[in-house]
């Protein structure tokens, strides 16, 4: 059998397993279905829909969350690193895989700008995945919708809620180094400016909090949040635990602290869970993004609160929100394309 059937045969099998792992989400608390988002006020222009691949490449959700399985067994890590992907891609100019594109003579891309720039990661798996694709289904299945099922696929195998992922989303012919530093929430943002991050994108309060909880994964470079650690006070009222400033101080004292990295939640780094919002009410939130959740007075510590008590309503609110964040800027027609290859247009 050559390598390519195999992997042909081996993506039909996990069809089954990935069914079976959204059947113990159900079980556990429920998978989310487009319906839940159905009045959420992002339009999907008629674009979108959960299972639009049934027909057209039905292997595409298989291969995906095989790849993806494969990559977070091999690096627990890269769970954090895909669901980045996709986040730091819908903020710029909608879900439309433009984070990918490497730089060329008509513009410079997205990956050298200041949120991407040494943080974002996950290219190689996404390059697997599309490869294997355009072997079962050529010119099929966009790297829009890719990031999007492997966002889900990530937090389905890191112990998190499934949801259905809407996809038809088409793939940019260009990319913006200055819109990418410009929408992308930064490390350093008081709780103002995180809302209104969301909001320019139409997203609310409230899925500006679910989704902070994606930092219950991953990892961060001292860099970062080097504000939390240096002593000053901080201009927005962030405290932290004196126990857990100094581990960071410990951590970030050596001569290369720029490319040490800490653990997002110490806790438990590679699950996916609600204990990110248990570290930031005990003053432990590593980024000072993370740490102003419960100190500002717009609403957000009472949604932290809920979530350290309730991880349940967390994990709905956080699969309606992700939804919800895939929705934004679909790209229709000649606007957009199929790209064969991930990283350039065709």
């Amino acid at each position: 059998m050559n390598n390519d059937l195999a992997i042909v045969l081996f993506s039909l099998l996990l069809v089954l397993i990935n069914v079976n792992l959204m059947k113990s989400q159900v079980a556990f608390g429920g998978e989310v279905s487009s319906k839940d988002c159905a009045d959420d006020g992002i339009g999907t222009g008629g674009k979108l829909r959960p299972g639009g691949y049934q027909t057209s490449c039905p292997e595409a959700e298989a291969i995906i969350f095989a790849r993806v399985e494969e990559a977070v067994i091999k690096e627990p890590r890269i769970a954090a690193s895909l669901l980045r992907l996709h986040f730091h891609d819908c903020f710029v100019n909608g879900c439309d895989a433009s984070i990918l594109l490497d730089d060329t003579d008509s513009f410079v891309g997205e990956k050298t700008a200041g949120p991407n720039v040494n943080s974002i990661r996950g290219f190689e798996v996404v390059d697997i995945i599309k490869s294997d694709l355009e072997f079962v289904c050529p010119k099929t299945v966009s790297c829009a919708d890719i990031l999007a099922i492997a966002a889900r696929d990530s937090v389905l195998l890191s112990g998190g809620p499934g949801w259905e992922v809407e996809t038809g989303r088409m793939d940019s012919l260009v990319a913006s180094k200055d819109d990418a530093n410009n929408n992308i929430p930064g490390p350093s943002s008081d709780v103002n400016t995180l809302v209104a991050k969301f909001q320019n994108v139409g997203l609310s309060l409230g899925d500006m909090v679910a989704l902070s909880g994606a930092h219950t994964m991953g990892k961060a470079r001292c860099s970062t949040f080097a504000s939390r650690i240096n002593g000053s006070p901080d201009p927005h009222g962030a405290v932290i635990n004196s126990e857990f400033l100094l581990t960071l101080q410990q951590l970030c004292s050596g001569p290369d602290n720029n490319r040490t990295l800490a653990e997002l939640d110490l806790v438990t780094p590679a699950t996916f869970d609600n204990q990110y919002y248990a570290n930031v009410l005990a003053g432990e939130g590593l980024l000072q993004s993370d740490q102003v959740l419960v100190n500002g007075d717009g609403g957000t510590r009472q949604i932290v609160e809920l979530y350290v008590e309730d991880p349940l309503a967390f994990f709905k609110d956080f699969a309606v929100s992700m939804v919800r964040m895939g929705r934004l800027g679909s790209l229709a027609g000649s606007d957009g394309e199929i790209r064969t290859n991930c990283r350039a247009v065709n």
